[in-house]
């Protein structure tokens, strides 16, 4: 069976709600005002390093700060998982792949111990045989590396699962078929990403799995 690799923020799971506590927890201990939540849905999907950079330059908080911030976002960064959820159908879906034998991966630029933290409170880490997260190789998406890396565990390139402009860009650089979730933190319209399919509901996933294998 055809293996199939997934995006995880804003593809498998809206961890936005978790991203905007964190982030104002910060802010709110460093004396400033709180981000809305659009500004910090805005921010995910380039690492936690691009995130701290867009959240200090929203409130004008110099780039000396950079490090210490990241730092500390880093540090609460295991703990952002109560507010965060599954999109409806995502489970189904991946019992589903799974029960068919399609060897099921995770390749996220969320690193790779904040991304086992949140899988194991949402009981997903189950479902996947491999995990690159954007700390587990010296570059991240948009680079294809990680990408073909996650692949390579799972004996064969296949299909990715992503959400955004990142992983657009990822799937092309890497040659492999994109299906995009619509639901989650894309900016850009769906029909300019060059996806294979766009689907708005994971319950459509396994059968589209099917179609394009």
């Amino acid at each position: 069976m055809i293996p199939v690799v997934f995006d995880l923020d804003g593809t498998l799971i809206d961890s936005a709600p978790d991203f905007h506590a964190g982030a104002n927890g910060i802010l709110s201990d460093e004396g400033h005002a709180p981000l809305s939540f659009d500004e910090a849905r805005s921010f995910i999907g380039n690492g936690a390093a691009v995130f701290v950079a867009r959240m200090r330059a929203a409130r004008g908080i110099p780039e000396s700060e950079q490090p210490r911030l990241l730092a500390e976002f880093v540090r609460r960064y295991d703990d952002f998982v109560s507010l965060t959820h599954p999109y409806p159908g995502v489970i189904e879906a991946l019992q589903q792949l799974k029960s068919c034998g399609h060897p099921l991966g995770i390749c996220t630029n969320k690193p790779y111990k904040p991304t086992l933290s949140v899988l194991r409170h949402l009981g997903m880490e189950r479902f996947f045989t491999t995990i690159f997260g954007g700390d587990s190789l010296p570059v991240h998406k948009p680079d294809p590396a990680p990408l073909h890396a996650a692949f390579a565990a799972l004996g064969a390139p296949g299909l990715f699962v992503g959400d955004s402009e990142v992983d657009a860009e990822t799937a092309n650089s890497a040659g492999l078929p994109l299906l995009l979730y619509s639901g989650g933190y894309r900016k850009a319209p769906a029909e300019s990403l060059g996806a294979a399919v766009v689907f708005d509901h994971f319950a459509a996933l396994p059968g589209l799995v099917r179609t394009l294998s």
